[in-house]
């Protein structure tokens, strides 16, 4: 059963936390600093007041524009913050306590990581070594999975992918797989242990594959597909399913 207060508490600290994840997306690939200053409008610079940074019903009011240039607010502010108060909410209300909060951080950093990577090809080390330390300090609250098959999970999903990037690199000449991705899954096994790790690249693949091929870009030569976002889709599904095959 859902608890409704846990649920609530943990929608209102997604939606929240959603804001400033939001702004760190648009912002940092760009270079634009997210700590100093105060919140601004991405088009006129003007200063955001108490009114324009309420979650989600800021930009209901404002009918997603800014009240004083008029310009179009990147829906992605609104997006990411209904996101992270689904997982907050979801997560707390089915798992309140620690299991529901280490839950919540895995999904939230794991969104970021997705639209990170599904816009600009960028898994940054300042998000995938906290998520893989998170997997070792908050993972035991979430998943049934022993410190050993933790760090075997860890270094073996990095060194997986390593060996492949390297090989490619070696045979084409030039990268075809960023190392940001080899971080990623060894952090992903860090949280759910070396046994998932099969089961989270099959489900990226298969993942992957299918929304390139509904885009029309699966048989392009020079497209590219952002291999990052499709392991933290495939994360939770695919630990659902080996808890499902692997019981215990």
């Amino acid at each position: 059963m859902i608890d409704p207060l846990a649920a609530l508490i943990g929608a209102l600290a997604g939606a929240i936390l959603g804001s400033f994840l939001a702004t760190v997306i648009v912002r940092w690939p760009l270079g634009r600093g997210v700590l100093r200053g105060r919140s601004m409008c991405d088009s006129c610079g003007r200063t955001l007041g108490p009114r324009d940074l309420i979650p989600l019903v800021s930009a209901l009011l404002s009918r997603g524009r800014c009240r004083s240039c008029g310009n179009r607010i990147d829906p992605l502010h609104g997006r990411v913050e209904a996101g992270c108060a689904i997982i907050g909410g979801m997560a707390l209300g089915f798992a309140p306590g620690m299991g529901g909060v280490a839950w919540a951080c895995l999904g939230w950093i794991l969104l970021t990581l997705a639209i990170l990577d599904w816009r600009h090809f960028w898994l940054p080390d300042a998000l995938t070594f906290p998520l893989a330390f998170l997997g070792f300090a908050l993972g035991p609250f979430a998943t049934n999975v022993g410190l050993l098959d933790r760090g075997i999970g860890a270094a073996l999903g990095y060194a997986v992918l390593l060996i492949i990037a390297l090989s490619y690199r070696a045979i084409r000449g030039r990268d075809g797989l960023g190392l940001g991705d080899a971080k990623l899954l060894g952090a992903l096994g860090a949280w759910f242990g070396w046994q998932a790790l099969p089961l989270i690249l099959f489900c990226a693949a298969g993942s992957g594959l299918s929304i390139m091929l509904l885009m029309g870009k699966a048989k392009s030569a020079t497209a590219r597909a952002p291999l990052g976002t499709f392991l933290a889709i495939a994360a939770l599904p695919a630990w659902m399913l080996k808890t499902y095959l692997m019981p215990g």
